[in-house]
């Protein structure tokens, strides 16, 4: 099989329109990857990076795994596509069926899509059908939270909390609580965070402005992972939970990044024990290979739809490739990976030597706070007077110059290895990146 890998020199970088990127400072100084295998990824001239954020959020089992792309292979050539309007095959009602055996208990109905993205707004989208089939119509406002990040439609920007995402475009009726990152108090917390419970309490004062017989549904990362890890306060999502049963209204957590065993459960719903009443995953569900995402919805939601004479559509909702077969085939391969290597728990025995490797740095010059939670970490740096971000992408541009591979957001350095990362891998991450912070003004 012929790998097509155009020489380096003969790579136009012009037609490409990069997302969440600065294109033209990157297209001066291109950081280019051009295979990945295990932890390490490869450039284009050769040198080795260390994954140190799992591509993005994604590569759980570590890249190039021969199993999935045998999968995938196999069923290109056995059954590239097949519709599901009015259609199925038989490897999406086998993932659904694998994905509910690990899903919270009763969250056992699973609708499929494409990315994270698309898994929000088809969870708003259900949140809204459901209250209006319920008779509740009038419940049409959303509650996300500050610095929240659910992806890139129009749903998603609307329930979102990160201004550069919403401020070119119109949103929904939404609004929000207030972040949780209390550096003043919480500064270098290992795990849940001390302070800040009382941060919960301001949904009642949100739902006392709007009216709670008006709110659909309230939706929060269990961790916020785009903003740059933070975790919630002891006993914040139980707080939400307890609300929300309080007035009607449905609990959706955005897992995208936390599902598939990032905190050492299958899903983080798992580690707090708070069960929502929707679930929105991607990343992770295929490792990364191919787009795909999912849904979960618990069973009484789902059957509230199941009413009315049955040649009738229940949901008016649903994408091309929801459930692509070779999207559900490499799902299928990630799923018996997870299961056979025990990637979904693993966490739990290598998150201590995490959570000391990444507190390692705390001495360092510039460096403000840190915060782990599982298997993410983040390093927060004092901004630069009149230059907020510029401190940061040094620090990303030196790490990747010197092998390493993290994720940026603000002064904010996230690391989330893939699962499969070993305690000598841990702390050579956080070897190269002390290495790099103490380069920086």
């Amino acid at each position: 099989m012929t790998i097509h890998q155009p020489p380096k020199n003969e790579i136009s970088l012009d037609a490409f329109w990069m997302p969440f990127t600065a294109n033209r400072q990157f297209k001066q100084k291109p950081r280019m990857l051009a295979s990945a295998k295990g932890m390490y990824y490869r450039t284009d001239d050769g040198r080795e990076v260390l994954d140190g954020c799992a591509g993005l959020w994604c590569v759980n089992a570590g890249h190039g795994r021969q199993e999935i792309a045998d999968a995938v292979g196999r069923q290109v050539s056995s059954l590239d596509f097949a519709p599901t309007f009015q259609m199925g095959h038989p490897l999406a009602f086998d993932l659904a069926e694998r994905l509910a055996k690990i899903a919270p208990k009763g969250m056992d109905r699973i609708f499929f899509t494409n990315s994270g993205s698309e898994s929000v707004d088809t969870a708003l989208k259900i949140a809204f059908a459901y209250h209006r089939g319920r008779g509740e119509g009038q419940r049409t406002k959303l509650i996300g939270r500050e610095k929240g990040y659910h992806g890139v439609g129009f749903g998603g920007i609307s329930v979102g909390g990160l201004v550069n995402n919403r401020r070119m475009f119109p949103t929904l009726q939404a609004d929000h609580l207030p972040h949780t990152l209390d550096i003043a108090r919480n500064a270098f917390s290992k795990g849940l965070p001390s302070h800040g419970i009382e941060l919960a309490d301001k949904l009642e004062d949100i739902l006392n402005l709007h009216g709670p017989e008006t709110v659909a549904a309230v939706i929060v990362e269990p961790v916020a992972g785009s903003a740059g890890v933070l975790p919630p306060p002891e006993g914040y999502l139980q707080k939400l939970r307890a609300t929300c049963d309080k007035y009607g209204i449905l609990l959706i957590f955005d897992e995208v990044i936390t599902g598939f065993g990032r905190l050492g459960q299958p899903f983080a719903s798992q580690y707090f024990g708070v069960t929502p009443d929707l679930m929105t995953t991607a990343k992770g569900i295929t490792n990364g290979n191919l787009p795909m995402g999912a849904v979960f919805a618990r069973r009484e939601v789902h059957d509230a739809f199941m009413t009315g004479p049955e040649a009738a559509i229940e949901l008016f909702h649903g994408y091309t490739y929801s459930a692509h077969p070779v999207a559900c085939a490499a799902a299928l391969a990630t799923l018996d990976i997870y299961e056979t290597e025990g990637l979904l728990t693993r966490v739990q025995q290598i998150a201590p030597a995490f959570e000391v490797a990444a507190h390692g740095l705390r001495d360092l010059p510039n460096v403000i706070d840190i915060r782990n939670l599982g298997l993410m970490a983040a390093v927060e740096l004092a901004p630069r007077d009149g230059a907020p971000g510029a401190r940061g992408y040094e620090a990303m541009v030196k790490a990747f110059e010197s092998g390493l591979l993290v994720r940026l957001t603000g002064d904010t350095l996230a690391i989330s290895p893939p699962l499969i990362v070993s305690e000598t891998e841990i702390d050579k991450i956080f070897s190269m990146l002390r290495t790099v912070l103490a380069t920086l003004d």
